[in-house]
């Protein structure tokens, strides 16, 4: 098995190099950013298995690099190390799309633990999806279009797509309507009434995909989290 590789994206050189060395103890190798410009650089061209990324930096915000990651590297894991003590700022992160956060000071054994778990959390993540197997068919993300045969090919819509392409890079997660919003559609979810479009897209997508709404198991609905998509999985 390949080593695992991480970008750490992160100003204060003492702390940098005290992740960097705590990770190559761990057997982890590792790439460096110092600024916010090149951290997104790196982030969007190397070859790397997740990304460490404090959220205050100079030249780019943490967040605006969170979000231009999950725009173009979706299925990339993203932990937040952040020393604002701000609710608000930790899940404004997690609704853009990180897969965790940190709050310094941290310790070695807390962020190695953590990401373990999301290492392990995005293993089966898909990336660049163009094509999904369902029960019966195939999802074609290219040509926008669901085929269950020769003669039995339904077309999807751009938002569809993108709806899909966003829940499968997530797989097993529970995607809420407000992440919806704000990631796929890109409006801000607060006081707006819009999460009944979702429910209609999803509701669209089940039809087209054959997933039965009384007991789907490709997109299912999970009380009170939002949507998640189970690969077709027979549910517990």
């Amino acid at each position: 098995m390949s080593r695992r590789r991480i970008l750490i994206v992160e100003d204060d050189s003492a702390i940098r190099q005290g992740i960097v060395d705590a990770l190559r103890f761990a057997g982890i190798d590792t790439l460096q950013a110092g600024d916010g410009a090149a951290g997104l650089s790196m982030a969007l061209q190397a070859d790397c298995d997740m990304v460490l990324l404090d959220l205050i930096l100079p030249h780019k915000d943490g967040l605006q690099i969170l979000e231009e990651i999950r725009t173009a590297r979706p299925a990339l894991p993203v932990i937040v190390l952040t020393a604002r003590g701000d609710e608000e700022d930790r899940v404004k992160g997690l609704r853009l799309g990180a897969d965790d956060y940190v709050v310094k000071p941290f310790s070695v054994k807390e962020l190695l633990a953590r990401i373990e778990a999301v290492l392990r959390r995005s293993a089966e993540r898909p990336s660049n999806v163009r094509s999904l197997p369902i029960p019966g068919g195939v999802i074609d993300l290219e040509l926008n279009e669901v085929s269950f045969d020769a003669f039995d090919k339904v077309a999807l819509t751009e938002r569809e797509v993108e709806l899909l392409r966003y829940l499968v890079s997530h797989a097993g997660r529970p995607i809420s309507r407000e992440e919806l919003l704000m990631r796929v559609w890109r409006i801000d979810p607060r006081g707006t009434a819009a999460t009944r479009t979702i429910d209609m897209h999803v509701a669209s997508l089940r039809s087209k995909l054959h997933d039965d709404p009384a007991g789907p198991r490709l997109i299912r609905t999970i009380r009170g989290k939002g949507y998640l998509f189970a690969g077709g999985e027979e549910s517990g």
